[in-house]
């Protein structure tokens, strides 16, 4: 029976999102495969992390595509990127955790991709006089990915709606970063 590589990544995730510390015997159990048959496709951890990597990397340019940054008012884009990147949040979140992704020489060019699309985002909201200037595009970024991740969080524990996730982050980042007249 061949084994959907897809399937086992996305069951992966959603166990890891929820048990960071999980074995490699409950990603098997989850994903409804041995752990010979898992150990086949990832030789260890750290290939399946590298391989929810990719599919993260992968999701995250496809809801920036989705969310048509360059397109309209900041705040409308920023909206939509939240609603787009909602379904793969879980991912992020515990990719977002994962030291080992963010050390060393061999970091994955497409973080710095994806951090680049949003800081961007961030500095067309400056120039439009949208966003405060004294918060800096990195950090406004760094901002969104740890409220998505606190966001997602939230919700899996039952302590938020999920129907409240998109209202929870942009309203929450927005009101800290839209620019204020000085009284």
């Amino acid at each position: 029976m061949a084994v959907d590589r897809a399937h086992v990544l996305r069951s992966a995730a959603a166990l890891l999102t929820r048990k960071s510390t999980a074995t490699m015997d409950e990603v098997a159990k989850a994903a409804g495969i041995s752990r010979a048959t898992l150990h086949r496709h990832f030789a260890g951890r750290d290939a399946l992390v590298r391989a929810l990597e990719a599919l993260g990397i992968e999701e995250c340019d496809a809801a920036l595509d989705r969310a048509r940054l360059d397109e309209g008012p900041v705040q409308d884009a920023l909206r939509r990127f939240v609603k787009e990147i909602e379904p793969a949040a879980g991912l992020l979140a515990f990719l977002y955790t994962e030291n080992q992704l963010f050390e060393g020489e061999e970091q994955n060019e497409g973080w710095s991709r994806m951090d680049d699309r949003v800081s961007a985002l961030f500095r067309r909201g400056q120039l439009s006089g949208e966003f405060r200037i004294d918060l800096t595009p990195a950090w406004l970024t760094e901002a969104l990915y740890g409220l998505l991740a606190s966001g997602i969080w939230v919700v899996q524990s039952g302590k938020g709606a999920p129907k409240d996730f998109h209202h929870m982050i942009v309203e929450l980042l927005l009101g800290g970063a839209l620019r204020r007249e000085e009284s």
